[in-house]
């Protein structure tokens, strides 16, 4: 299976980078590899957590997938958790954890772990992955600066 896992600093509050990452309807606008995002399913729990059903596209030139993922979103951690529904994956699972540090400051973690169902599909896009989840970090805090203005 391949992982990835990254700390970024970033000049934003951990709540405001949590409700950025939550909101994955926006995520075509500015994620690297995302061609579009659809809910299929959004609801509410007691204890205050969002469980979404988003289907994916991603794609690169002519190479296009969808998969599906359950994402939970839970306010009172600043946790984001993403489990893998169906696909072209084995096994797809991804959290974000956001930790204030100070006025206007957080570390955002993200780690992801992933496996293609299909050997030929790995190694034709494997590393266009790889390079992409390199790029998130920066990508959604280049959309912090976007939406929330930039950091002195």
């Amino acid at each position: 299976m391949s992982k990835f896992r990254t700390k970024r600093r970033v000049q934003h509050s951990a709540a405001e980078m949590f409700a950025l990452v939550a909101d994955v309807e926006a995520y075509p606008k500015f994620l690297p590899l995302c061609r579009d995002l659809r809910l299929r399913e959004k609801r509410e729990t007691a204890d205050g957590e969002s469980i979404l059903l988003a289907e994916m596209e991603v794609g690169y030139k002519a190479i296009r997938e969808t998969f599906t993922s359950r994402v939970t979103c839970d306010p009172a951690k600043l946790e984001i958790m993403v489990e893998y529904v169906n696909g072209p994956f084995k096994h797809l699972e991804n959290k974000w954890h956001f930790v204030e540090t100070g006025p206007n400051v957080s570390v955002v973690e993200f780690d992801i772990v992933y496996e293609f169902r299909s050997r030929a599909l790995a190694l034709l896009v494997g590393g266009m992955f790889d390079a992409a989840f390199r790029k998130f970090a920066e990508a959604f805090e280049m959309r912090a600066n976007s939406v929330y203005g930039r950091a002195a």
